[in-house]
């Protein structure tokens, strides 16, 4: 694992997204197609800000969630929308994104049918994770109903997670298939989710999930 310390956040975004457009030009010089598994929620916007204008043959490029909530891509809620919004413009809207939902009632039904749909993008190419001030990443959530599942080194490619304090059901890879990836990146920012992914190297992967994905992990910290 590698930390590393940006004076500010404006340059943790910069340095990041150019970290990330290295390793998409990389793979993409050995492979006719890469895969780009990225997260959800607030903190990755401003990188997917930047790196949606890279120079990089972006038609190549399959681009994926590492977990999604399990609501249409209409709502606010949506991680996909976020990524229709600020990813997927610019050069990288030639890029193909494989969405995490399908319209089912539960994610469950629809497990079969998305994990064809993703299964040909493994080994990931390149990784960009988050994690939440309770130790989450991806869909992990400590105390979530199929944590120990997602956990295991024989958990499938997706699994269908409900955890406390989550609001709607959710689909999460799962840790062997994240920790697959060629690159692995996380970005944190602020002191309390500093603190946190200290703690975290002192826990369980089942009390802090991110504590399972640590192996050749490259840390991007700024407060």
């Amino acid at each position: 694992m590698e930390f590393v310390e940006y004076p500010d956040r404006d340059l943790l975004v910069m340095s990041l997204a150019n970290n990330l457009a290295g390793d998409l030009r990389n793979a993409l010089s050995n492979q006719e197609r890469v895969s780009f598994v990225v997260p959800g929620g607030t903190t990755p916007g401003p990188v997917f800000d930047m790196l949606c204008a890279a120079d990089i043959d972006w038609d190549r490029v399959d681009l994926m969630l590492s977990d999604e909530r399990w609501v249409s891509n209409v709502s606010d809620r949506s991680n996909t929308r976020l990524l229709e919004q600020r990813m997927l413009v610019n050069h990288a809207a030639k890029a193909h994104l494989l969405p995490l939902y399908l319209p089912y009632e539960t994610p469950e039904e629809a497990i079969e049918t998305l994990t064809q749909e993703c299964i040909r993008l493994f080994p990931i190419s390149v990784l960009l994770l988050g994690m939440g001030t309770d130790m989450h990443t991806a869909s992990l959530f400590p105390g979530a109903d199929q944590l120990d599942l997602a956990l295991s080194i024989e958990a499938p490619v997706l699994v269908a997670m409900r955890a406390p304090g989550a609001s709607e059901p959710r689909i999460t890879l799962s840790v062997p298939f994240l920790n697959g990836a060629m690159k692995k990146h996380l970005i944190i920012l602020g002191a309390e989710k500093k603190a946190a992914f200290e703690k975290a190297q002192t826990l369980s992967a089942k009390e802090a999930p991110i504590a399972a994905v640590l192996d050749e992990l490259n840390v991007h910290w700024s407060a």
